[in-house]
């Protein structure tokens, strides 16, 4: 199973999150601090950890400011839902649901929602399951006596049928005992050890959802590990950063007693091979430096209880040696972004070769990172994580986010007390401060790309970004028809006026072409710049020429039909056609027909870039011709290779 949408409602400062959508791959939470992304992660832990047991707690967890109020009120607090997650079956699922109990039993299984309550009880909601299909299924499974199988088609429950086939048992007919026998193994074989059939197929469906692995800098491993303690004792009664060296010492084969073993260069090999392992895992990703090796150890402390017993403890330590500097040092005074890294490494490989499902749960990751080792951990995530995991992970950091990913970032404002948290996919907040990963993270690729591209495309603002790029790679993956040439960079500078600036700043020293809107204003700057030999005038490419129109924008190269789904989706309308007159631009006539002078041209483009994967393959043929003519005529402005 996916996780599709999670909803958290009246845990610490979340009151109600939202139905917050999660990308199928990675999933980024940005926002300020105490703005509620580690309590939305913490919540999500709570519904199924893949460590300890769930934690939820009242007078931990519930908002404090309404605590009071609501015991007075009389709400029973302990039956409140701080965490709501809803999955997607798989198609292998969604039959074996349909061989066990029947294919009418659970109708047609898409989505599940699972929720806990602060009261610990786990809830399955939106299952629907039909007792009389079940009966029906199970009656055609058996192979009944004659003159037997007409009653039990009139069965509607599993207790009706366990009584008829009871009832056969008591008969001479050794025919009809058979009977009952089938009917005893056929209910016990489905049922197993639940007591009702809704119990069995939640036991069936738990074994399919996946666990929660959330890993903070809480989570990272202490220099000296007591290796008994940790081993024996209940993993829900240990820390966090026990719970990691725990991990580590499983990989270490501990529990095949290697580090029990009285030879001590045995224990110590066994120890080095696990760590050769880890380390290369993290060079691999770690480009800061490349000469740290983790050491770990494995000491004899001796201890004094208050009887005076003498006993020995086995104790892990763990060093990390530099060979630049040919230096060792304990783990816990290295750079803190290597014991993240490393720590998680530790705690991951616990799951990464088994079977369980786990969705990971990061809390800052690799904040204590460069920049550049940030990047790498983002390559980290999408190379070793994402391919077989889903991650959610938090940040305030614009290295950690993906500008050519924004539409896995999710927004987390805490707006006041009365709304208190939420978290939204929108990114038209009000404080500047919450967006500022993202408008860093765009600024930062923005300055590589116009100092380190070679073939840059200037387009006039990000609906032109979006509706170019997304097109472009869907002609690509289908390789059916001609898409923008992989040497372009393309660069929105924020609006048609400041087009001509960007080109007269930097034209000179970049390879430049240019797409605007067919529009008369700020077209005479562009020639000027073509007579002033700063722009090329074949490099100057106008909407107008591809869809042969005095005056036309990028939403124009849609067909009308194609472009109003979009309109409608994003601003819940339902234009047609019909509906708008004349033939300038369609925004226009758009805005026309509405009332307004101008609409919000960006949310068509938002919603086209958020549903991509089910509005690409609608798209009319007049709308992707349009677009293939425009690249052609964009790539054939490129400069001659070699």
């Amino acid at each position: 199973m996916r996780l599709q949408r999670v909803e958290v409602k009246r845990f610490r400062n979340i009151l109600d999150s939202g139905s917050v959508e999660v990308d199928r791959n990675v999933t980024c939470l940005v926002g300020k601090n105490e703005s509620g992304k580690t309590a939305f992660l913490h919540a999500l832990r709570g519904l199924l950890p893949a460590r300890g047991n769930p934690t939820f707690s009242v007078p931990d967890h519930y908002p404090a400011w309404l605590e009071k109020r609501h015991r007075l009120e009389g709400l029973d607090l302990d039956a409140v839902e701080p965490i709501a997650a809803t999955f997607t079956f798989t198609d292998r699922e969604r039959e074996i649901l349909a061989k066990s109990f029947g294919p009418q039993t659970l109708g047609d299984p898409s989505e599940l929602t699972v929720s806990r309550t602060y009261g610990g009880d786990l809830q399955y909601e939106e299952l629907s399951v039909s007792e009389s299909d079940f009966v029906a299924f199970l009656v055609g499974q058996i192979r009944w006596a004659r003159g037997t199988k007409k009653r039990a088609n009139s069965l509607r429950t599993i207790a009706e049928l366990t009584d008829y086939g009871t009832g056969l048992e008591k008969d001479e007919e050794p025919e009809k005992s058979s009977t009952w026998r089938a009917v005893a193994t056929a209910v016990a074989k489905t049922l197993g050890a639940a007591t009702d059939l809704s119990s069995a197929v939640c036991k069936t469906i738990e074994e399919w959802l996946p666990r929660f692995l959330y890993f903070s800098d809480y989570s990272t491993l202490p220099y000296s590990v007591p290796i008994a303690k940790v081993l024996s004792t209940d993993p829900a009664q240990l820390t966090e950063q026990e719970l990691t060296a725990r991990a580590l010492l499983k990989l270490a084969a501990a529990e095949d007693a290697y580090l029990a073993n009285a030879d001590y260069e045995r224990r110590k090999r066994e120890l080095e091979n696990v760590s050769n392992a880890i380390t290369a895992d993290v060079l691999k990703y770690w480009s800061q430096n490349p000469s740290l090796r983790v050491q770990p150890d494995i000491t004899q402390k001796t201890i004094t209880d208050q009887q005076g017993k003498h006993s020995v403890l086995d104790e892990l330590k763990i060093l990390v040696y530099d060979d630049r500097h040919q230096l060792s040092l304990p783990f816990h005074e290295h750079s803190t972004g290597f014991q993240w890294f490393f720590s998680f490494l530790a705690a991951f490989s616990e799951f990464e070769h088994t079977s369980d499902r786990i969705v990971l749960l990061l809390d800052e990751p690799a904040l204590g990172l460069h920049a550049k080792a940030q990047a790498d951990f983002l390559r980290f995530i999408e190379e070793r994580l994402a391919p077989n995991h889903q991650v959610i992970y938090t940040t305030h950091s614009p290295f950690m986010v993906q500008p050519g990913r924004l539409e896995r970032g999710r927004v987390v404002e805490d707006k006041d007390p009365a709304r208190g948290s939420t978290v939204s996919a929108d990114f038209a907040t009000t404080d500047p401060d919450t967006l500022f990963p993202l408008q860093g993270a765009l600024g930062y690729d923005l300055v590589q790309h116009l100092f380190i591209a070679p073939h840059n495309l200037v387009v006039e603002g990000t609906s032109d970004f979006t509706y170019l790029q997304v097109i472009s790679d869907h002609f690509k993956a289908q390789g059916d028809r001609t898409p923008l040439d992989d040497r372009w960079s393309i660069v929105p500078v924020g609006g048609a006026d400041l087009v001509p600036t960007f080109v007269a700043l930097l034209g000179h020293h970049l390879d430049i072409t240019v797409v605007v809107d067919a529009k008369k204003s700020g077209h005479q700057k562009l020639q000027h710049l073509s007579d002033e030999r700063v722009l090329e005038g074949k490099r100057i490419i106008t909407i107008g020429q591809v869809v042969e129109r005095a005056e036309a924008d990028i939403e124009d190269l849609f067909a009308v039909s194609d472009y109003l789904a979009l309109f409608n989706a994003a601003f819940g309308q339902s234009l047609s056609d019909s509906d708008l007159d004349g033939n300038d631009p369609i925004v226009r006539r758009i805005a026309r027909k509405i009332g307004v002078d101008r609409f919000d041209h960006g949310k068509p483009a938002d919603r086209f870039l958020r549903t991509r994967d089910q509005v690409l393959p609608t798209l009319s043929g007049k709308t992707c011709d349009n677009f293939e003519k425009l690249f052609e005529r964009i790539n054939r402005s490129l400069p001659a290779q070699g």
